[in-house]
C-alpha cells in the first residue's frame, strides 16, 4: 500500500509517470526502506495509465463489494419505511421499563432501605 500511495503522491505532484527512482525517493523522505520487487510491480502494473482513471474504476468496484455497515442502514431504513416496526421497538422499550420499575419496587419490600 505504501507504494501504490507514493505512486499516488508522485503523480499529485505533477509526474505523470513516475519512475522507480521517483518512488523510493518519497519512500526514503519518510523513512521507508523500498523494497525492489514490490516497487517494480507497482510501476510495471500502472506504467501508461492515468491515475485517475484507475482510482474511478477501483470506484466501481468498491461499490459491488459487500460491507458490514450496509445490513444497519438496510435495516434501519426498513424501520423507518415500514412504520410498523418503529411502534413496536417503543413497545418493547416500554415493557423493559416496566420490569425495571417492578424490580426496584421488590427491593422495598425486602423491609431494607437504602439510607436505614
Amino acid at each position: 500500500m505504501r507504494y501504490v500511495a507514493a505512486y499516488l503522491l508522485a503523480a499529485l505532484g505533477g509526474n505523470e509517470n513516475p519512475e522507480a527512482k521517483d518512488i523510493k525517493k518519497i519512500l526514503e523522505s519518510v523513512g521507508i526502506e523500498a523494497d525492489d520487487t514490490r516497487l517494480g510491480k507497482v510501476v510495471s502494473e500502472l506504467k501508461g495509465k492515468n491515475v485517475d482513471e484507475v482510482i474511478a474504476s477501483g470506484y466501481g468496484k468498491l461499490a459491488s463489494m459487500p460491507a458490514g455497515g450496509a445490513v444497519a442502514v438496510a435495516s434501519s431504513a426498513a424501520a423507518s419505511s415500514g412504520g410498523a416496526a418503529a411502534p413496536a421497538a417503543a413497545a418493547e422499550e416500554k415493557k423493559k421499563e416496566e420490569k425495571k420499575e417492578e424490580s426496584e419496587e421488590s427491593d422495598d419490600d425486602m423491609g431494607f432501605g437504602l439510607f436505614d
